[in-house]
C-alpha cells in the first residue's frame, strides 16, 4: 500500500508541476494513478478485514451480548453475508477481468484485466477468512465502544 501510495504521489506530484509550470505533462501518470489507487484500496480492505476495521455497526448486536445463543446465530449469520457479498464481488470481478483480457489501457498498454483483479483477489481473500471465523466459531468483536460517542 506504501509503494502504491508513493508512486502515485510522485506521479501526480510531477504531472502537476510540468503541467502548471511547463505547459505539458506525463500522459500516463494519470492511468498509472487510477490503476494503482484501485490495487491500494483493495489491499486496504484485505488488510483491513482480520483486523475487524471495516465499517460495523454493532449497536443492535451489542444488545444480544447476554444472550449466548442469539449471539451466536447473529455471528453465523453475518459471517454468511460476509461470504455472499464475497461471492457476489468475485463473480463481478471474474466477469470484468475475462472482459478485459482482450481490451488495453490507452496509454500504458496494460491489460485491463489488471484493474478488476485487486476486486477479485480481495473477495477471494475475505472470503476464506470469513470460512476460517465460521469453522472455528470465533466470536464477533464488539470492541468498537471507545469510538463510539
Amino acid at each position: 500500500m506504501g509503494a502504491c501510495l508513493g508512486v502515485m504521489a510522485v506521479a501526480v506530484f510531477v504531472n502537476v508541476v510540468l503541467r502548471y509550470g511547463f505547459g505539458s505533462g506525463i500522459v500516463a501518470s494519470e492511468e498509472l494513478s487510477r490503476l494503482l489507487f484501485v490495487w491500494m484500496v483493495f489491499i486496504g480492505a484485505t488488510a483491513a478485514y482480520p483486523a475487524g476495521e471495516h465499517m460495523a455497526f454493532t449497536s443492535l448486536v451489542g444488545l444480544l451480548q447476554n444472550r449466548r445463543g442469539a449471539m451466536a446465530a447473529m455471528t453465523v449469520l453475518i459471517r454468511l453475508c460476509v461470504l455472499l457479498a464475497c461471492v457476489l464481488l468475485g463473480w463481478g470481478a471474474w466477469l470484468q477481468v475475462l472482459a478485459g483480457m482482450s481490451t488495453y489501457s490507452v496509454v500504458l498498454g496494460y491489460p485491463a484485466s489488471l484493474l478488476p483483479l485487486p476486486a477479485l483477489l480481495c473477495a477471494i481473500a475475505i472470503g476464506v477468512m470469513a470460512i476460517i471465523e465460521l469453522i472455528k466459531r470465533e466470536p464477533l468483536d464488539l470492541g468498537h465502544a471507545a469510538e463510539v460517542e
